[in-house]
């Protein structure tokens, strides 16, 4: 599942299907965790539960890059308040006469520069926090069934890929790895973590999707729905962490063509990996080991990622 590095000041600690964990040399040999951290980003790609291959190219940059951006934005350049996030400040990483930017770069190996991040330590929580804008996926197989999307009773007529009438929040319990998550209420979320903090966790989720949903319009872009992950500090300041409002988190469409598309597949085109899963469904049948990508496969969802980039930040 990973390529382990070898990088001079950290130890690998755990891999995950597509970003590596790294602590300093000096913790303990047993940590999984330390005051900081470095989450290198791969270039895999995993659809159904697999790690496929080949990977895609700069993945772990673009990500890496547009986690950064909405960080920024986040801490108040988008006008609204500044949202705590998991990046360590450089005053933790260096010291009072070297503060400046590059030396904070300088603490990154080039082996994983442009793709990795320095983190302070966090008691993660156990809940994925997932908001939806946007009727599709799993919750519009559920509506068609239902007429509720994880629980949740949505009006009646609604088609693939409609607006909902507000965003709603679907909680899902972290399942460890190699482990499906599961769709958990919001009453279920309080017997986990606390009826305060369940309220914390539900109310920033939407108050991120709402800041980053406009911010996508702007940009000609639908944030359709998407999906964060959180910690407390030592503080017990509730903190936003791992990747944020990514092509791997997120599901965004072309506003134009979500107007104008005449198929659900022309409305709801999204920059991610979807090249990669239409493909997968089409030539495997879920039993053994997946195919190799196609070369074309790759290049086509390495533009999609690369395009996204482009279209929200203008680089």
């Amino acid at each position: 599942m990973s390529e382990t590095l070898d990088l001079p000041g950290w130890r690998h600690v755990y891999s995950g299907k597509v970003r590596d964990l790294y602590v300093p040399e000096d913790a303990a040999r047993d940590a999984t965790t330390a005051e900081r951290m470095l989450v290198v980003a791969s270039d895999r790609v995993s659809a159904f539960d697999h790690v496929l291959s080949p990977g895609i190219p700069e993945k772990g940059v673009l990500l890496t890059t547009l986690s950064l951006w909405w960080f920024d934005r986040l801490a108040g350049d988008d006008g609204g308040r500044d949202i705590p996030n998991h990046l360590a400040a450089s005053r933790v990483l260096t010291t009072a006469s070297t503060t400046d930017a590059d030396a904070v770069r300088g603490l990154i190996p080039p082996a994983v520069a442009g793709r990795s991040m320095i983190v302070k330590g966090l008691d993660m929580q156990p809940v994925e926090c997932v908001v939806r804008g946007y009727l599709t996926g799993s919750g519009w197989a559920e509506y068609r069934a239902n007429g509720t999307v994880c629980g949740i009773h949505l009006p009646e007529g609604l088609s693939n890929g409609d607006r909902l009438p507000e965003p709603i929040y679907t909680p899902a319990y972290k399942a460890p790895l190699g482990e499906h998550d599961e769709n958990i209420s919001y009453e279920q979320t309080v017997e986990l973590v606390g009826a305060d903090l369940a309220a914390q966790l539900r109310d920033l989720s939407l108050e991120i999707y709402d800041r980053a949903a406009r911010t996508a319009e702007e940009r000609g872009l639908i944030l359709a729905d998407t999906k964060f992950e959180f910690g407390l500090d030592d503080a017990g300041v509730l903190t936003l962490a791992d990747e944020v409002l990514t092509s791997d988190s997120s599901r965004y469409w072309d506003a134009e063509a979500w107007k104008t598309g005449h198929s659900a597949a022309e409305r709801m085109a999204s920059f991610d990996k979807q090249i990669v899963r239409d493909w997968l469904a089409a030539n495997w049948d879920r039993t053994g080991e997946p195919p190799t990508l196609p070369l074309e496969i790759v290049e086509r969802t390495a533009d999609r990622y690369r395009e996204l980039l482009q279209r929200l930040t203008g680089w």
